[in-house]
């Protein structure tokens, strides 16, 4: 059993979906404090102009700490403008019409009200898409102890975790000792070497939302990620 624990993005990369197909249980960790001017509640996507984010607004109670599960959308006016931006830039993209139809629904209709839940969502109507078949499912549904790397151990035992598959930046803070009581083997996501594909306006960019890989390749985008 393989497990990753991973704090929810709004329409990530595809390095995230890649780690997603790379486990068999895959847990949002929304227990975690929500941070500003992070992934959690936004992304870029390619525009003739450049790189853009878009952002959904949030409902911030400023320094007091708030986990990510408890951050409530500032209404849903936001979603019009987003599937808008998202329409204008990529309409030229040669699989469009099929992203269009996967995605366009999920900015109209049935909005979250809570940031978690709309990551979620989105999260797992990309893996529908892409077949991943990993379960998606949320931290809040455990126990959870102290310890930033204890609750990480203690997670994969309960899920009953052989392997626990971390961000490589974990290396710098994550107390491997503790899952190795657990016997859970740590082991270390690669991000490198994907392979590029043809992108709408100028240069590569690799770290933008799995939009756009959708728009650009369609049912092969699996053949430009390494696990799905």
């Amino acid at each position: 059993m393989r497990v990753a624990i991973v704090q929810s993005n709004y329409i990530p990369w595809k390095g995230y979906f890649d780690l997603i197909a790379s486990v068999d249980r895959f847990i949002l960790y929304d227990d975690m404090q929500f941070t500003r001017r992070d992934w959690r509640n936004r992304n870029k996507i390619k525009t003739p102009q450049g790189l853009t984010w878009l952002t959904v607004p949030v409902l911030s109670k400023g320094k007091y700490f708030q986990t990510i599960k408890d951050t409530r959308i500032d209404g849903t006016a936001w979603a019009a403008k987003h599937w808008k931006s998202i329409e204008t830039n990529y309409a030229r993209a040669p699989h469009f019409k099929m992203m269009a139809d996967t995605f366009r629904p999920a900015y109209e209709k049935d909005i979250p009200d809570f940031l978690s839940e709309l990551n979620a969502k989105l999260i797992r109507k990309v893996c529908e898409f892409l077949n991943i078949d990993a379960i998606v499912e949320s931290s809040a549904d455990y126990d959870l102890v102290d310890g930033p790397s204890a609750r990480l151990a203690d997670l994969c035992k309960q899920v009953g975790a052989d392997v626990y598959v971390s961000g490589p930046l974990a290396r710098d803070y994550l107390d491997i000792s503790l899952f190795s009581e657990k016997g859970v083997e740590v082991e270390w996501f690669d991000y490198s070497g994907y392979p590029i594909y043809d992108q709408l306006w100028g240069e590569f960019e690799h770290g933008v939302s799995i939009l756009d890989l959708i728009s650009n390749t369609g049912l092969t985008a699996p053949n430009y990620m390494k696990n799905v």
